[in-house]
């Protein structure tokens, strides 16, 4: 595929901003409950952050929505504006000094970044990214995208339903996946309503993704999901059945819920899951180890709010989920929210961040046993 430059690039200087006094009053820590010998602390100020993704040297890459802009943050804790007017560059994924960022109809390729990072100040003028992919679908319904670069090396990008719940064709409701270079381009899961986070076990490599159920069916109907892929070609339901059991009204017509993948684990109903990852740290104790953490952004459409937390999935030796609970709570009081978690990534010192859309910050969660 040939590729295309275009003018929408990184700033020409990289712009720092310090943690405000204004930001500090706005978020609530200690509402935050934690297990013992946890603790969690502002890291830095990212407004809309969104997605991350680790590069070189503990500098993460975040993601925006609607605000869109592409950040780094440093390890004193700064972070810098990459580009701007993008859009809804929700996804960022890292790979060998580049950076590829998902807008809702392409992916972009920004090269060199670990030496225009550490370059600090001044960079390069008119620094143009690469296009390598632009054949995504244009709607903004689900259209914001995770990505990551997946074991096998190709980047893995879904396609939300543009819908609440409808019968779509491909590419929606699917993860797609292709070369780092946008090249052999095909669909690896359908059935997909609208994923925004997953992850690959350390175990076997496999790959585990959040999925948001359908709305308008009630407060605790249908679940989230919580689903594995173990290969190519797979169906997870949408939108003929959901949460592995529930036939859908409308939709359903003459499919059997047994035609489809089962999720893993059925999570909240409407709680947003977002962002997963499984734990491969040392930081904290070992029955952590490989186990996954889910960030819930939280309801906007039951009577009472689900979400506004962080889960744990606890797995078994035999690799399927033992147990789903929370982890970290305290992001919503007397149905008020002051923060949204949206993802979560592994510092490279065990630690897990977590960004927040709606308090603009990114959380550093560690662990001292007592």
């Amino acid at each position: 595929m040939e590729k295309k430059a275009i003018m929408v690039g990184f700033l020409g200087i990289l712009i720092s901003f310090s943690i405000s006094s204004q930001v500090r009053a706005e978020i609530n820590l200690d509402h935050v409950h934690l297990p013992p010998g946890f603790k969690i602390e502002v890291y830095a100020e990212v407004p809309g952050a969104r997605s991350m993704t680790l590069g070189k040297d503990g500098v993460i890459f975040v993601g925006t929505n609607e605000q869109g802009r592409v950040y780094a943050v440093t390890t004193d804790g700064k972070s810098h504006l990459l580009a701007e007017k993008l859009n809804s560059p929700n996804g960022v994924a890292y790979r060998n000094g580049e950076l590829y960022v998902a807008e809702i109809s392409r992916i972009l390729k920004y090269s060199d970044v670990d030496a225009k990072i550490a370059a600090g100040g001044e960079i390069e003028r008119n620094l143009t990214p690469t296009i390598v992919y632009d054949k995504f679908p244009k709607d903004k319904h689900h259209g914001w995208k995770f990505i990551a670069f997946g074991p096998d090396g190709k980047l893995y990008v879904p396609v939300g339903g543009n819908c609440n719940v409808c019968d779509v064709k491909d590419p929606y409701a699917t993860i797609t996946r292709m070369d780092a270079d946008g090249k052999n381009y095909e669909i690896f899961a359908r059935g997909v309503r609208n994923t925004v986070g997953f992850d690959w076990s350390p175990l076997n490599h496999e790959i585990w993704f959040t999925d948001n159920g359908r709305d308008m069916m009630g407060d605790d109907m249908p679940p989230d999901e919580l689903n594995h892929a173990t290969k190519l070609g797979q169906h997870f339901g949408f939108p003929f059945c959901h949460g592995g059991d529930i036939v859908d009204p409308q939709f359903a017509e003459d499919h059997r819920c047994s035609e489809f993948v089962k999720p893993e684990i059925r999570l909240g109903a409407h709680v947003a899951s977002l962002g997963m990852r499984f734990y491969t740290g040392k930081m904290f104790p070992n029955n952590y180890l490989n186990q996954i953490f889910i960030a819930e952004h939280g309801s906007w459409n039951r009577s009472k709010k689900s979400g506004y937390r962080l889960t744990l999935v606890r797995i078994k030796a035999d690799g399927h989920p033992l147990s789903y609970e929370p982890f970290a709570t305290g992001w919503m009081k007397d149905e008020k929210n002051w923060g949204r978690p949206v993802d979560v990534l592994v510092a490279p010192d065990g630690a897990l961040f977590v960004s927040d859309d709606f308090a603009g910050a990114i959380y550093r969660i560690s662990y001292k046993k007592n």
